[in-house]
């Protein structure tokens, strides 16, 4: 059963699905362009991280001199300077960025997988098997990544955005189709 406010909310969406449409298929299709070329949109992948750094940094230091009064100055100060300069370093060098992110990942992944599988086995919650599985693939996924790096770091973050990209785009496409195919006024009957 469809909430009562997203039913009102369709009225408004329904002559916009064919640009919802629109940009399902151009997000399905960006992604698999990516998938296609993964050391390509690993590198862009990187530099966008990295350029998307300095800009914060610059944001957060400039943030900084207009509280400074507030005792938070220096840290404001010293994180918007770490992410200027980490900025600068994954795009001066996007490869080494790109392995950089990748151990991250690897890492993470591994240490939350870990920690999943400890969480659902110790606390046996009621459909555990699921945080068990969501563990185990994550580990999983860590522990190939953190085994196959650096070579991971060429086709890691471009096959993530690849599938991220094809998975959202066809979201949009199948809810702009489902948008399309609801009438276009809907009553909404309240129980007396």
């Amino acid at each position: 059963m469809v909430p009562g406010r997203l039913l009102l909310e369709m009225d408004e969406l329904h002559p916009k699905w064919g640009w919802i449409l629109f940009l399902g298929v151009l997000m399905a299709t960006l992604g698999t362009i990516a998938l296609l070329i993964v050391p390509a949109a690993t590198i862009g992948t990187a530099l966008v991280v990295g350029w998307l750094l300095v800009f914060s940094g610059i944001i957060e230091m400039v943030h900084a001199f207009h509280v400074r009064r507030w005792g938070g100055l220096f840290l404001h100060l010293i994180g918007g300077l770490l992410g200027l300069l980490i900025g600068l370093l994954v795009v001066t060098h996007p490869v080494a960025g790109a392995l950089a992110w990748t151990l991250l990942f690897a890492s993470f992944l591994a240490v939350m997988g870990l920690l999943r599988l400890i969480a659902a086995i110790g606390l046996k919650f009621p459909r555990w098997g699921w945080a068990v599985f969501d563990g185990t693939i994550s580990l999983g996924l860590g522990i190939l990544l953190g085994v196959d790096w650096p070579w991971s770091g060429l086709w890691f973050l471009g096959l993530s955005v690849g599938i991220a990209l094809i998975l959202r785009g066809w979201s949009y496409v199948m809810f702009a189709i489902a948008i399309r195919n609801l009438p276009l006024s809907v009553e909404i009957r309240r129980a007396a």
